[in-house]
Parts: C-alpha cells; structure tokens; sequence
C-alpha cells in the first residue's frame, strides 16, 4: 500500500494532532480495536500499534471500530502518491453508493475510464482491500452512523446504507462486530437523546482543521440562490433534490469540536449517505490543509494569505449542475445580477418546497426539465442567446447522459466536453472543475485577477509559473482571489468586489 511512514504515524498519533484525523488509522493489538488520531483514549505500547489506511483496512485485518472515537465520523479518505486521483475518485464514488446496486464494477470502471481490473489495482494499492470490501465497510460505518445518531428502524436504515436486505446487513454486522444491530445501538450512548424522524435528523461531519467556516460562509452568501439557498450568520441551508427524495438540510459549526453539524429533513433520511457526501464536497470537508499549505506557502506570492487563512477551501456545490448552471448566467455579468437571473430561472423552472424558514422555499431546476426549454421561454428571465444555448446545450448534454458533473468524473475529460458546447470556454470549464468536480488542480488561466496578480507575465509565462503550486492549483486561485478581495476591502470599507473575476469565455 502507498502510505505514510510509521514513524510519522507514531507521531501524530502521540499527540492526537487533528491533521492527520482521517489520514489513518490506529490498530491496537492488544484491545481489537482500531481508533481515529485524535481519540482521546490512553495511547497503546509502542508495539502494540498497527496502522492502516482506511476503515476498511483496519477491519478486513479483525479490529473493530472504537464507540469512543468512533471512525466513522472521520473526515474523508485521502489519497498520496502515484494514482492518488484515480484512487480518490474512486472512494468518493463507492462511498456514494456506486457499488449497492449489484454487479456494478464495470459501470464503475466505464464511469473512472479504466478497465475493472485497473480499478480493483488502484484501491487494493491505496487501501489494501478490494472495491467490494470497501463497499461493504462503508455501509456498515454509515449503519454505525445512523444507529448512534437516529431512531429510524433499523430496516429502513439496512436499505438507506445500501444493503439490499435486512438479512444481509444484519450477518455482516454480526460477521464484523460479533453483534446485530439491535444490540449495537442498544449500546449507543447518543441515541437516546436525538431527534425523532419526524422532525429531523441530525449528523456531524469532522474535518482537518484548520478551517476557514467565515469565509466560505461570505462565499456562500454571495453567490445565493434565491429560494434555493439561505444564508445567515451562523448557518447555510438549502433545498435538495435526490432522486425521488426532497427535503432541506441546514449546516452550522459543532462547537468545541473540527466539525461540522448537518441538519436535514426526516424525508432525506433514506438516502442520507447521499447527502452527506453533498454536504462534504460542498464545504470541501476532505481537504487536508497541512499537504496543500507545504506546497503554497513556498511561493513568497501566497504566502501571507496562506498564513493568515491556513484553512481556506474550496467552496463546492451539494448539486453540481445547477452550479453549473449558476456559473453559465454570471458570465460577464456582476454576482448580484446573475444572482436575480439565476433566482428567476429557479422560480420559473424549479419546484415550491415548505420548510421552517420562509425564505427557502424552492427546489432548484434538473437538466431534464431545463433542456425541454427553448431561447424564446429563457430570453424574458434575462438571459440573452448566448448563454441561453450555452444553457440548453449544457442541460440536453447532461440530461442525455453525455457529461457527468461529479466529483468521480475524469475532471480534464469533462472539462473538454464542456468546452466543445456553445459558449463554454477555458475560464468557465475551470471553473465548473474547481467547484462542481472539486479538481485541486484546476488552473483559471485567463482570470482577471489571476493576470494581475502574476503581470507582467504573458499567458504561457503564467501557466508556467503555476506549476509550481500544483496538485493544488485551484487553491492557489482562491489565495490570489482573497487577496485581491482584502485589498478591495481596505480600499472600499465593507464594499465587496463588483465582478465575480469572470473573463469573457
């Protein structure tokens, strides 16, 4: 397996430090069990330590999961090495439920661009198990999940994590934890003290801190979705639209722990998985702070934004084509014209949702119902025949299953795709690869405030000197943005910037 040395392992793990929480994992011999980094339980003799890269690792080699730490709440997997993007797209797409539906490894394989057996090398190489073997133990972490942290009946629970009947959950529970899962959440000490479903339920997500949650919060605010979104000091909300699933989530800080609290609707509660994968590469919670800074810090350019906001990541999107969509009108146009425009379309073409709050109150547009449109229904929202074919072209190309907008997808691949649609050239495919598909290292070559940043240098002489922050290029952009906004904020008081940095296409 591609990993981290021991020694670094051992001493991560003697301090607890939260950097690495999520990073591996510790197997104590002695005890059976395999704990996160930052578990606050007494620290094992030295040579009763194992450590593993993956959940899946740990408990394919017999430990099982700490109820004190409790794994599953771990921020997500990440990748180093040679094939760490393959093998990265390939977790996030499992873990987002690519394999529950019987024999879909090929389709799997079909969707990365590479053969089943390259798939089976690739997280075998990273993790140590086999794509099936990982499947499985993330279904069982989520069951873990919802047993702690929700009355639902554990049926529904089976099927929302994936396992195609109830017999099934409950042998591999067994198999795995030498308990079913009514004894297992009889022993959860937080059940007792949760929501009912039919109010709502309620999660945490962990992230490696640190973790910039005001400026993602601006970021956010910005950009909003009218009656899609809604934003407040403390919190973000919107509706969500999963399969034949609606409802609401609303996300706040944990307090007094790197964490994340989610808020959702009981209605999303079978396909909660789903969500919370929406909710982690909206706030780009699997980002590990300390890898990217080691690389940027190192441009003297970057580096006084990146020791004053360490934790700055990149602001994503729970649905990706109507991200895309969202960076399709604000074109050309300032964020707050686009935001009435984009508010228009979603009034027009989406659905009226009820929720606590009288602001959110719409499900966003799908690529179906926007692809059944013509310039002639668009025009009157704003929209001039430019982007209103950029548009249309976008929503028939998803809707038809010719472009994916995920985070799995093969990012150069799909942005190659976007670029050949009316309308869409190199800054709008970056920038749909930065935020809908999470790229690390998509690169805004002619962004305006990149060029400035980088004058006098010419095109060539900047994509140049930009390899020097990769894989993590798109972080390097959102530095250069935030500068240029503290500077705007200086100059102009609480005065935000007029243009969403958008160069024409």
């Amino acid at each position: 397996m591609i990993f981290l040395d021991e020694e670094t392992c051992h001493r991560a793990t003697a301090v607890r430090d939260p950097r690495f929480d999520g990073v591996f994992y510790l197997g104590v011999t002695s005890t059976g069990i395999y704990c996160r980094t930052v578990c606050r339980a007494r620290r094992p003799k030295r040579e009763n330590c194992r450590f593993f890269p993956h959940p899946a690792s740990a408990e394919l080699a017999g430990f099982r999961p700490c109820r004190l730490c409790r794994p599953e709440q771990a921020p997500g997997f990440t990748a180093a090495g040679e094939g760490a993007e393959l093998a990265a797209a390939a977790v996030r797409r499992i873990e987002d439920g690519a394999l529950d539906d019987g024999d879909s490894l090929p389709t799997l394989a079909e969707e990365l661009g590479i053969t089943p057996r390259h798939l089976r090398r690739v997280v075998r190489g990273h993790l140590g198990v086999s794509p099936v073997e990982l499947a499985q133990t993330q279904r069982l972490l989520m069951a873990q999940r919802l047993l702690h942290t929700t009355r639902l009946p554990i049926s529904e629970i089976a099927l929302a994590c994936g396992f195609r009947s109830l017999r099934r959950c409950n042998a591999l529970f067994l198999e795995r934890y030498g308990m079913p899962p009514t004894a297992f959440r009889r022993q959860s000490v937080s059940a007792a003290g949760v929501e009912t479903p039919e109010q709502s339920l309620t999660v945490t997500l962990a992230y490696r801190p640190p973790f910039e949650w005001k400026a993602l919060l601006e970021y956010f605010a910005d950009h909003a979705i009218p009656g899609a979104e809604h934003i407040t000091a403390e919190s973000y909300a919107r509706t969500l639209r999963i399969g034949g699933h609606t409802g609401w989530i609303r996300i706040m800080p944990e307090p007094g722990r790197d964490a994340l609290r989610v808020q959702l609707a009981a209605s999303l509660a079978p396909v909660l998985p789903t969500v919370l994968q929406a909710v982690r590469r909206t706030f780009d919670l699997d980002a590990a702070p300390s890898a990217i800074n080691a690389v940027l810090e190192q441009d003297p350019l970057l580096a006084p934004s990146v020791a004053s906001a360490p934790g700055l990541r990149l602001p994503g999107a729970a649905d990706p084509f109507e991200g895309a969509v969202r960076t399709i009108i604000g074109q050309q146009v300032s964020v707050a014209a686009a935001t009435t425009v984009m508010g228009r379309v979603v009034r027009v073409f989406g659905e009226p949702l009820s929720t606590p709050w009288p602001e959110l109150n719409s499900l966003t547009l799908t690529a179906g119902r926007l692809a059944a449109q013509s310039v002639d229904t668009l025009a009157p929202l704003g929209l001039n025949s430019g982007r209103a074919n950029a548009l249309l072209a976008l929503s028939r190309a998803v809707a038809e299953g010719k472009i994916h907008l995920r985070r799995s997808a093969d990012p150069l691949r799909t942005m190659a795709q976007l670029e050949e649609l009316p309308g869409i050239g190199p800054w709008t495919s970056h920038y749909i690869g930065m935020r809908m598909l999470g790229w690390p290292d998509a690169f805004l070559l002619g962004d305006l405030v990149v060029r400035k940043a980088l004058a006098p240098r010419s095109p060539r002489q900047i994509e140049e000197y930009s390899r020097i922050w990769r894989p993590w290029r798109a972080y390097a952009v959102m530095h250069l943005w935030r500068t240029e906004m503290e500077k705007a904020k200086q100059s102009r008081g609480k005065a935000r910037m007029k243009s969403d940095f958008e160069s024409p296409t």
